[in-house]
This record gives C-alpha cells, structure tokens and sequence, in this order.
C-alpha cells in the first residue's frame, strides 16, 4: 500500500453539509494542490448513500483538472498519463460524526482520562458518567438509554486496585441496554480501559449484549495516563461498527486505501504532527457553524476538546447565552441596541448559510467569533491538565487531591504558533481581521506565529499523513497554511501612555526601525510573507517577554500576509469600563492594524 512515490492522490472530506474533494500532484520534486472541488453532502434523505456527494465532488475535480478519476463509480488506481490516481483516502463528520459516551470511577480522575481519550480520536463526548457525579443509579440508567450514543468507553480503577466501583458501571450500561444511534440490527460498541483484574468479571457482564472489547487501561497508576490503546481502538470500532451502518458508507469504505477518520481526529492529527517535526508548542482551532474544535500540543502531550454548542450559526444563539450580551457588545466599535443584536444573532441561527452583507453585520459577526473561540479556548484549557504530584514523594490522599487539581499544560508565554481553521477564520475578508481574532480570543504571551489554513484542507491531509507524511507536509507548509505573520505580545500591565516596550527591528536589507510603544497600544510593521527580521525588544520593568520582567529579548522572527504586530494592550487584556473610551480605543485598534475599510468622504 505504501507507495515510495506516488505521482497522485485524492482525498475526500465528507461535512455534515458540504462534501470536499482535493487532487495533489508530485510537480518535480514537490507536491502540490492541484483542484480543489465541492458538492452537498448525500448522507440523508432523498439520497442516504454518502457515496453520491463524494462522487459529485470528485466530478468536479475531474472537470477542472482534465485528469480522469472515475470509471462508473469507481476510483481508477493507478497513474497512465491522464488517467487515474496512486490512492484514495477520505474523513467523514457527515451524520454528526462519532459521538461517544464516557463512564469511569472519580469524575475528576479515570472519567476525565477517558474523556480526552475519546476527544483525541475525534469524537463528540455526549456525557460523562461516574460513580460519584451525583446522579442516582436510576437517572445514570435513564441518560445512558436516552442518549443512544455511537460507542461507550468504560475506564476506572488502577490495575491492581478496587474493582466495585467500575463493575457497577457496568452493570448499569447492562441494566440501561442502549441502542445504537444507526438502526437496532447490531450490537453497541463498548470499550474496557480500565483495571486488568477486573476484565473477568466486565466480560461476563456485557458481552451478551454489547459488542465489547478490551484494551489497556488507561490511567494504570494515578499518576500515568496511557490513551493510545482507547484511542486507536475508537478509531477502529467506529469504521468497523458505526459507519458500517451509516447510509453508503460500506460502499465508500471498499473505495478507500486506508479507514474512514473522523474529520476532527484527521485535523488534529496534523497539528500533533507540525508540533512533533517542528518541535514546538502549538495550538489549532476550527470554529464551525455548530461546534468548535481547539487541538494542543504542550510538552509533547496532544489534547483536544470540542465545544459543541459554540458555533457561527447553528449554535450561534448559544454563544450569546453563554458569553452574555455585555461580552459580545465589548468587541464593538460601535453603539447598538441590545435587543437589535439579540434580534440579529437569532436572525442568523435561522437562516445560518447567510453572510455578513454590511460591515456592521461583519462587526458583529467578528464579535461573536472572538466570544466563541474564547469559551472554547476556556474549556479547553480546563481539559488540558497535567496529572499534578508525578515524581513526588506523597500519600495516598495528597495523590488523590493532586490528581483532582491538575494544572492546565497550556502555556501562553512558551507558544509558538497558532493554527486557525473555519469560516469565520479562513474566510475573514481581510487576513488581518484573522489574525486580530486570534490574538483577541486566546491572548498569546511572549513571540507567537499565526496563521491559518487556506480553504479547509488539514481534513484531507491529516488522514494522508497517515498513509504518506512527505506529500501532506508539503502540500500544508505550500498550500494549505497561509502564514500571516508573527505576535510580540509583553505579558503584564501598566499605566496607560506609559512606555512598555522600545524596540529595534532590523530587516534582511539591513535597513532598521525603532519603535517606543506605549501601554495600551498596538502596532503593525510590514514584514512579508517570507522575510524575517532580527530584533532587539526591551520591556520596561512590569512587563515580561518570556525572560523575566523587564528582561530584554534578542530573536528572529518571520512575516506573513499580515506582517509583524506589537501588542501591549497588557495581559489579560482588559476594555476600559467606559462605554465612550472603550469604542475610541477599539475604533483606534482597528486603525492602527487596518482592519477595515475607511469611511469616504
């Protein structure tokens, strides 16, 4: 299967509402993107069959490239000239994608561990069930029936130690008897990762009524998580089990080199693997109608969580709930009525293909992006802990308040890039508008890269890293990943128009810039796409750069379609209270990175 150079590739990526196609050529000695193509997803009624818009999609790539794909409905394999491709991989979040409940023994130990394992794999974690939420055993009976998931992931208990507690779970997904969400003529998928001594008597318990399989525990001491195995075998039982049973599917999966992912696994696939080759710490997000993903890799560790009712349309009201109507309007440079905004936001979950027409309406939309991707960034941070106390001497009680207290892994100040993905991201009319969204929702510390992804590609080239790592690198780094330049942001506060940092910029030609910038402002210096340039910062004595307060920093650092932007708004960043200077500070904000057009006249 494994090709040492294949001359061409087509990947597929089924949404829940749009289905995308991509052909990537070998031109030389690189790979490129060569056509991209689109149709509607097929996976629901009149059509059920999955395959249709795959094939609509593939259609149009054959039209604009000239390259012959299909003979009938197959995929030709196989590379003659004009004709045919070396392999075909694709991911699906068509149908909801893989939701997943997860059951385990402490809520903030085993259930949290299983939690990230299944949102590593890609999956929507419907709940969380454990033995001390507070629920009756009654109620954990009744939500387990009603919510009729896709696959159950059952952890608790180290190895060797008590096994009651994760036996009466599973009893209780016995008791509860629940149907998968596709159709009654197959047996739900759980999956045991939790204490081996209890492996016996879990066995006996559900494998009449479930289709149950059994792999390493997952927190097999307190203070070591082991996901992988759960991971992999999610991976696994949802192409063998779920989409098995989706409409079509079993007619794509023969199409396929390699299984069917889920979307949100492929995408965070390929952060892990940028951070992994670049050795860096990074962060990705892809902010959709319905749900937010934000994927981490810290210190090696990859997590992600997935919001799944912070979107731009479908859940655009529920990002109004949860921010409040104050933290939207904080974001505008403008006077508005509350309920005309409330009426506005509602307009838009009903009618969610529509797009900003008015720069007000794109205001506001933007406005609404930053309090998504900020509730997102939230929640993902509260996920993304350490297990606090490894390599301490401790007892038994201080290991189990450690556990339940772990740190977040995110760490602002050692960033070094963000990733964005999704419409209200790639699609930003100007690229700075992008970049400023960014940089508003997660608040970088330090010297940061950001960039975004074009046109939605890093689907289709997460699975293909999996097959080929050299043709999804390439095509990413030239063609997916626009980069729009680099963040120094002084962590810190001060007193506004007092000085926070000089600095000395010198470009590739040797010409040099010097800037004094003061507390309160940004700036935004030219420096293009692949220029870098040396500079000198210094902080004054309340604001840090990643060396200490006021300790002065020398690095390089590499432009974009945006260019370089100094930021000493402060950390965390605060909007005066007064509703006059907040507008003018914005409105001067705006200016001062170009982000919208001037008014005439």
């Amino acid at each position: 299967m494994k090709q040492k150079e294949p001359k061409r590739i087509l990947a597929t990526d089924c949404g829940s509402t749009t289905t995308k196609a991509i052909l990537i050529e070998k031109r030389g000695d690189e790979y490129r993107l060569a056509v991209r193509g689109e149709a509607p997803t097929t996976v629901e009624a009149p059509y059920e069959d999955v395959t249709k818009g795959v094939l609509n999609a593939v259609r149009e790539v054959e039209e604009l490239s000239g390259v012959k794909l299909l003979d009938g409905e197959d995929v030709i394999k196989g590379v003659k000239d004009k004709e045919g491709v070396d392999f075909y991989v694709s991911t699906s979040s068509a149908g909801g994608g893989l939701q997943m409940m997860v059951a385990g023994v402490v809520l903030t130990m085993t259930a949290e561990s299983a939690a990230r394992a299944a949102l590593g794999a890609g999956a929507i974690v419907m709940d969380v069930i454990a033995s001390n939420d507070g629920r009756l055993p009654h109620q954990k009976i009744e939500r387990i029936r009603n919510l009729r998931p896709d696959m159950i992931l059952l952890s608790g208990g180290i190895d060797g130690g008590t096994i009651s507690h994760v036996v009466e779970l599973a009893e209780l997904i016995k008791a509860a008897d629940p149907q998968p969400r596709f159709g009654t003529d197959y047996e739900l998928p759980v999956i045991f990762a939790g204490n081996k001594e209890a492996r016996d008597i879990i066995l006996k318990t559900l494998k009449e009524r479930t289709a149950l399989v059994i792999v390493e525990n997952l927190r097999p001491v307190l203070e070591r998580e082991n996901l992988s195995p759960a991971r992999q075998k999610i991976h696994d039982q949802f192409m063998e089990h779920v989409m098995a049973h989706a409409p079509g599917y079993q007619n794509l999966m023969k199409k396929t080199d390699v299984p069917i992912m889920p979307t949100p696994g492929a995408v965070g696939l390929l952060v892990e693997t940028v951070a992994r080759k670049e050795k860096i710490a990074a962060i990705g997000v892809d902010i959709g109608g319905a749900t937010t993903d934000v994927f981490s890799v810290f210190h090696e560790i990859f997590n992600r969580t997935v919001s799944a009712n912070l979107g731009m349309s479908y859940s655009v009201s529920n990002v109004l709930a949860e921010a409040g109507v104050e933290n939207i309007i904080r974001w505008l440079p403008m006077e508005i009525d509350e309920r005309n905004l409330r009426n506005r936001i509602r307009n838009k979950m009903i009618r969610p293909t529509t797009i900003p027409s008015a720069l007000e309406d794109l205001k506001i939309e933007q406005a609404i992006a930053r309090e998504a991707l900020r509730l997102a960034f939230e929640q993902h941070k509260s996920m993304a802990v350490g297990l606090k106390g490894v390599q301490q001497e401790r007892t038994i009680s201080d290991a189990f308040s450690q556990s339940m207290t772990g740190e977040t892994l995110i760490d602002l100040m050692t960033l070094n890039l963000i990733i964005g993905s999704g419409g209200a991201l790639s699609h930003a009319p100007r690229r700075n508008q992008s970049a400023l969204m960014m940089i508003d929702a997660f608040q970088p510390e330090g010297i940061t890269r950001i960039a975004v992804d074009s046109i939605f590609m890093m689907p289709h080239l997460g699975v293909l890293s999996t097959v080929h790592e050299q043709s999804a690198t390439e095509v990413f780094n030239k063609d997916c990943l626009i980069q729009l330049g680099t963040c120094i942001a002084p962590s810190g506060s001060g007193k506004e128009g007092a000085i926070a940092l000089k600095s000395k910029i010198t470009m590739k030609d040797g010409k040099q810039e010097e800037h004094v910038m003061k507390f309160g402002d940004i700036a935004l210096i030219p420096l293009a796409k692949d220029e870098t340039a040396q500079c000198v910062l210094e902080p004054t004595k309340q604001f840090d750069l990643g060396e200490g307060r006021g300790k002065p920093v020398e690095t390089t650092v590499s432009g974009g379609l945006v260019g370089l932007i100094i930021d000493c708004r402060g950390r965390p960043l605060v909007l005066p209270d007064d509703n006059q200077k907040r507008m003018e500070k914005l409105n001067a904000w705006f200016s001062a990175l170009d982000l919208y057009p001037k008014k005439s006249g």
